[in-house]
C-alpha cells in the first residue's frame, strides 16, 4: 500500500493534470474535485462500517434512525453539500461582461486556429499556439468548422465543446507567465490523438513579438 502511494500521487502533477492548477478557474475546479473525493471517501467508510456491523449478531434498533436519520437525512445532507459546492464553483468560473481580454479558437480536423489582437489593434492569427495575457481572466470564443471538438487546457480551466455554427465562451486564467498544454477532449476522428496545442501566457500584452506558430497538422 505504501509503495503504491508514489505511483498514485504521480498522477496529481504534469502538463495535463487538473490537480496541478495554474490559474483561478482551474484551482476552483480542483478544489471541487478534492471535496468530492473526500465526500466519496467518507461515504465509502460509512458503508464499510455498516457492512461490518451487519456481520455481528442481530441487535435492536429504531426504524427512524436507519430510514430517516441515515437513509434520508444523511443522503440529503451529502447531496445538498455537493450541489451547493458545484453551484458555487460553477458561478465563479462563468464568463462575465467585465471587459476581459477576448481571443478566438477555431477548431478543425485536426488542429486549432487562434486569433488575438496585436499591439496595433489588428488581429494576429496562428495555428497550434494560443497567446493570452497572464494574471487576468481571458474569454475564449470557441467554434468549429467541421465536427464537434472540445477545447481543454487542464491547468487553466474547464473544457468546452467547439460546435460548428455556434460560438461558445470559456473563461480561463493563468496566474503567471508560462506555457500550458491543451488538447481536444472530444473524439473527432482518426487524428484526434494528435490534436494538441500550446497556450503561452505573457506578462506583456499584447505580446510585442509573438513567436512563430506551429504548422497546421
Amino acid at each position: 500500500m505504501i509503495l503504491a502511494a508514489p505511483v498514485a500521487l504521480a498522477g496529481c502533477s504534469g502538463p495535463l493534470s487538473t490537480l496541478d492548477p495554474g490559474g483561478h478557474a482551474a484551482r476552483d475546479i480542483a478544489l471541487l474535485w478534492w471535496g468530492m473525493l473526500a465526500g466519496a471517501g467518507v461515504i465509502t467508510v460509512f458503508v464499510l462500517v455498516l457492512l461490518a456491523l451487519s456481520m455481528g449478531r442481530p441487535r435492536a434498533t429504531t426504524q427512524g434512525r436507519w430510514v430517516y436519520g441515515l437513509g434520508l437525512w444523511f443522503s440529503l445532507a451529502v447531496l445538498g453539500a455537493v450541489l451547493a459546492a458545484g453551484l458555487w464553483v460553477g458561478e465563479r468560473i462563468l464568463p462575465r461582461d467585465d471587459g476581459a481580454v477576448t481571443v478566438r479558437a477555431h477548431a478543425f480536423q485536426w488542429g486549432w486556429h487562434f486569433t488575438h489582437d496585436g499591439p496595433d489593434g489588428h488581429p494576429v492569427e496562428g495555428e497550434g499556439i494560443l497567446h493570452i495575457p497572464a494574471g487576468q481572466p481571458v474569454d475564449i470564443l470557441i467554434t468549429s468548422q467541421d465536427v464537434i471538438h472540445s477545447f481543454w487546457v487542464p491547468r487553466l480551466g474547464g473544457k468546452l465543446d467547439a460546435i460548428p455554427g455556434r460560438e461558445n465562451r470559456l473563461r480561463v486564467q493563468a496566474d503567471s507567465a508560462g506555457r500550458f498544454d491543451g488538447l481536444c477532449a472530444e473524439f473527432c476522428g482518426l487524428g484526434h490523438a494528435g490534436m494538441r496545442f500550446e497556450v503561452v501566457a505573457h506578462d506583456d500584452w499584447p505580446p510585442a513579438a509573438p513567436e512563430h506558430t506551429q504548422d497546421s497538422p
